[in-house]
């Protein structure tokens, strides 16, 4: 059985202030059932979030790095930073990022490589835009995408890695795929790894991140492919990221 996760990505909100804040509320939740919950703060807000839950079972993540250990890289931050600060999981690949930053497959495929080889867990981003959904080519993209950001992964490092579906139409619009359509794509999607790694495919978890919230979790968490939610908005309240993460109650 797949552990389901709950992971929070805050994206460009919450100053280390407001992240204490926000950490200490989220420390209240009591968790009603088997459920991993990560939370991704700005990396400005990093030490404020792992200071704030030390002693919580809350997992930190991060939203981005670089591909390489140091260097001439202004406003980036590597792994090194990271495993002090004691993130365990890493956003690749957002759409946000390949939109607004230059993401390519070939770099979110370093950035996947770096990541597991110095101990992290990957989140890796796919998901079509709205022209690929209409053009009916939705599977094609993200089996593409997938593929090319698992390329040189070992097997052994396979069941490390998470996966989160995340239609570009669909986020930030308030719009989501219908919780059928979300569990067809995730399961294509798990299809493209399992013709690189065999039935190990089924260790992978793979998370929708389309516009998920407090409204709709319960219909998208009862799909028997989606092993969970990267949640953006209704992250950022905890009430509403309660209501997330105990799905189904």
């Amino acid at each position: 059985m797949r552990k389901p996760m709950i992971a929070g990505n805050w994206k460009m909100n919450k100053t280390p202030t407001e992240t204490v804040a926000l950490a200490e509320e989220l420390k209240k939740i009591r968790v009603l059932h088997n459920v991993e919950i990560v939370v991704c703060p700005m990396t400005v807000s990093l030490f404020a979030a792992s200071q704030a839950l030390k002693g919580s079972e809350i997992v930190l993540g991060a939203q981005n790095v670089h591909f390489e250990d140091k260097g001439a890289f202004t406003g980036e931050a590597n792994c090194a930073s990271y495993k002090e600060l004691g993130v365990k999981y890493i956003i690749l690949g957002h759409s946000e990022r390949r939109q607004y930053f230059a993401e390519t497959n070939e770099t979110v495929n370093k950035k996947v490589l770096k990541v597991l080889e110095q101990g992290f867990r990957p989140i890796v981003c796919v998901g079509e835009k709205l022209e690929e959904k209409q053009a009916g080519i939705t599977n094609e993209v993200v089996c593409l995408q997938t593929k090319a950001a698992l390329c040189g992964v070992e097997r052994s490092q396979i069941d490390n890695v998470v996966i989160a579906y995340e239609p570009v139409w669909a986020i930030g619009t308030g719009m989501t795929a219908t919780a059928k359509d979300a569990n067809d794509t995730i399961r294509a999607i798990r299809g493209a790894v399992r013709e690189m790694y065999g039935d190990l495919a089924e260790q992978v978890r793979i998370l929708y991140g389309g516009s998920m919230n407090d409204k709709n979790c319960d219909e998208l968490m009862s799909q028997p492919e989606i092993d969970g939610g990267l949640i953006g908005g209704a992250s950022l309240v905890a009430e509403k990221f309660d209501r997330i993460v105990n799905y189904g109650r």
